[in-house]
This record gives structure tokens, C-alpha cells and sequence, in this order.
């Protein structure tokens, strides 16, 4: 397959948001996530001619992004960075449920952020990018039982540390 730069526009360049989610999520740094989407656009880029050769190009692109991310980490350390994540639109106009479902995705982001990098990684790729679990083997090179006990314990995880957090605000009032 010879890609031109019409082909590239329109196969490629789609998937840039879905890299960029997951970069941002892995470094935590929103101009640290940028870099990365770019060195990944431009390596594939510099495929285009070889891109045949993979089943899913999607794929492939995720796992350069998150193999970059974790060589970018390895090197340095990173700041945590406050994660500023879209709630969408508000559907029913209502301010207080608008204020209030933005800071329980605030809570739950945070709570994502303070997990182990696989369980971070797998729960961007499966409840954010909706991913399967074939797609997510080929990206993370995980078996699919690891993701699955890693996706599970990351679930429990949170719901636990929500619950904790609405019974400590239950007792102050």
C-alpha cells in the first residue's frame, strides 16, 4: 500500500484524538502528550509505504504512543499535572447536576491517575477508547487474562475509593 497525503489525511490523522487521550493520561502532561502524538505521526508517516504489513494500523499507532509515553518516563520524572477532562455536553441543562457530574469525573480521574501504569493504561484503553480485548492484547502485548484481572482490580479500585469518599462526606454532614 502506498499511502499519499490524501490517504494519510483521512485514515491517519482521524485517529490523532485517541492518541492524544492516551498520551495525556500516561504522561500527564498536556504539552509532554502533544510531543508525543507528533513523533508518533511523523514515524508513521515515515511507514507509509510499509503499513501493509499491519493488520491494524490503529493498533500499531497505539502502541507506539504508549511505548513512547513509557520511554519518555523512564528518562524523567514527571509532574503530576492536573488532567483538565471534557464531561460533554450537558444534556438536560441542569446546572447543579452539570457541577456535580464534572466533579465526580474530576474524583474518578483523579482516583484513575493515583493507579499502577498497566491499570491506568488498560482503563484508558477499554472504558475510555472502548477498546476489545483483542485490540488491547495487541497494543499492550498483555494477555488477555492479565488485562482482564488488571481492568477488574482497577474497577475495584476506584469504586472503593469513591465509597470511601461519599461515607466521609456522609459522617461530615
Amino acid at each position: 500500500m502506498r499511502m499519499d497525503t490524501e490517504e494519510f489525511k483521512i485514515r491517519i490523522l482521524p485517529l490523532k484524538n485517541k492518541l492524544f487521550r492516551l498520551a495525556l493520561r500516561l504522561m500527564r502532561n498536556r504539552e509532554e502528550a502533544e510531543d508525543v502524538v507528533q513523533e508518533v505521526m511523523l514515524k508513521i508517516w515515515s511507514m507509509r509505504f510499509d503499513l501493509r504489513k499491519y493488520e491494524s494500523v490503529e493498533a500499531l499507532m497505539m502502541t507506539m504512543t504508549r511505548n513512547q509515553c513509557l520511554d519518555r518516563l523512564k528518562v524523567k520524572k514527571n509532574k503530576a499535572v492536573s488532567l483538565v477532562f471534557d464531561v460533554g455536553q450537558n444534556i438536560d441543562n441542569n446546572p447543579y447536576k452539570f457541577s456535580e457530574q464534572r466533579n465526580m469525573v474530576s474524583t474518578v480521574m483523579g482516583i484513575v491517575d493515583r493507579l499502577p501504569e498497566q491499570q491506568r493504561t488498560i482503563i484508558q484503553l477499554r472504558d475510555v477508547e472502548e477498546y476489545s480485548f483483542e485490540e488491547m492484547e495487541e497494543i499492550t502485548g498483555f494477555d488477555q487474562n492479565y488485562i482482564r484481572v488488571n481492568l477488574s482490580r482497577a474497577r475495584k479500585k476506584i469504586k472503593e475509593t469513591i465509597e470511601k469518599l461519599q461515607q466521609n462526606e456522609l459522617q461530615q454532614h
